[in-house]
C-alpha cells in the first residue's frame, strides 16, 4: 500500500510538473523585438525563431531586416511616435535598442534612442499585453553615475522598474563582441585583447562578452519567466548563455 501511495504521488508530481510546463509554453506564444538590427539584437531574433517556444516573433524597428521566416513579422516604426495598432498582442518584449553618442551626433540624440525610444517601447508591450520585458541596458548603469551613458543606462532601468511589468529582466553587459555593420576603433582594439589573452581575462565578470552569448541568455531567462525585476550583470550573462 505505501508502494501505490508513493507511485500515486510522484505521478501527481509529474502531470502538476508537466502542466507548469506546457503552462509556460502556451504562455509565451508571441515575442516582440525591438532593434534586431543591431548586435545583440540580431542574436536576439536569431535565438527566438529558433525556439520552439516562440511561434510568433514581431520586428519593429525603423528599417525592414533581411530575414524571412513564416513566424516573423515586421513592422516599421518610429518609436517618437510608435503605433503597435493590429500587432499580435506580446506574452513577452525584447528591447536591444541603442546607439553610441557618436553614432547619434549628440547627448541628446543619444538620449532619445537609449531612453526615450526604450521607454515607449516598453509602454507599448505593456499596453499591449506583455507580462515580461527584457531590456539590455549595460554594466555600471547608474542614475546617479557621473558619466553620461551610465547615467541614461540608469535612468532608463529606474523608469522601467516603475511600469509594473509582472516579470521585468535587465541585462548588464560589459563590452560587447561580434561582427558590427559600423566601425569602432576602440571595439576592435578590446576585442582583439580579448581574443588574445582570454584565458586570462577569462576569471574577470567584467570582461568583453559576445553579443550571441547575451542573446542567448536572455532566451533562456524567458523561457523561466521569473517574477518580478531581476538584474543580470554581464558574469552571470557569460554562464547563463554558455560562453
Amino acid at each position: 500500500m505505501r508502494r501505490r501511495n508513493g507511485a500515486n504521488h510522484a505521478g501527481v508530481r509529474r502531470r502538476v510538473l508537466l502542466r507548469h510546463t506546457l503552462r509556460i509554453l502556451r504562455a509565451m506564444n508571441t515575442a516582440w523585438l525591438a532593434g534586431a538590427s543591431g548586435l545583440v539584437g540580431s542574436q536576439l531574433l536569431s535565438c527566438l525563431l529558433d525556439a520552439p517556444q516562440f511561434t510568433t516573433v514581431v520586428s519593429l524597428g525603423r528599417k525592414p531586416l533581411a530575414v524571412v521566416s513564416p513566424r516573423l513579422i515586421q513592422r516599421n516604426v518610429d518609436f517618437s511616435a510608435l503605433d503597435v495598432a493590429g500587432l499580435v498582442p506580446p506574452d513577452v518584449a525584447f528591447c536591444a535598442l541603442g546607439t553610441t553618442i557618436a553614432k547619434a551626433g549628440s547627448k541628446e540624440a543619444f538620449r532619445a534612442v537609449d531612453h526615450d525610444a526604450v521607454l515607449a517601447f516598453a509602454k507599448a508591450a505593456l499596453g499591449a499585453g506583455a507580462r515580461g520585458f527584457l531590456v539590455v541596458t549595460a554594466l555600471g548603469a547608474n542614475p546617479k553615475s557621473s558619466v553620461f551613458y551610465s547615467r541614461v543606462k540608469g535612468d532608463i532601468e529606474a523608469d522601467l522598474r516603475a511600469l509594473g511589468f509582472a516579470s521585468l529582466v535587465i541585462a548588464q553587459p560589459s563590452l560587447l563582441m561580434g561582427e558590427r555593420a559600423e566601425s569602432r576603433p576602440i571595439e576592435r582594439a578590446a576585442v582583439v585583447a580579448t581574443r588574445l589573452f582570454g584565458g586570462l581575462l577569462k576569471p574577470f565578470a567584467s570582461r568583453p562578452i559576445e553579443a550571441k552569448v547575451v542573446a542567448r541568455a536572455l532566451v533562456a531567462v524567458a523561457q523561466a519567466s521569473p517574477l518580478g525585476v531581476t538584474v543580470y550583470p554581464s558574469g552571470q550573462l557569460q554562464t547563463l548563455g554558455g560562453a
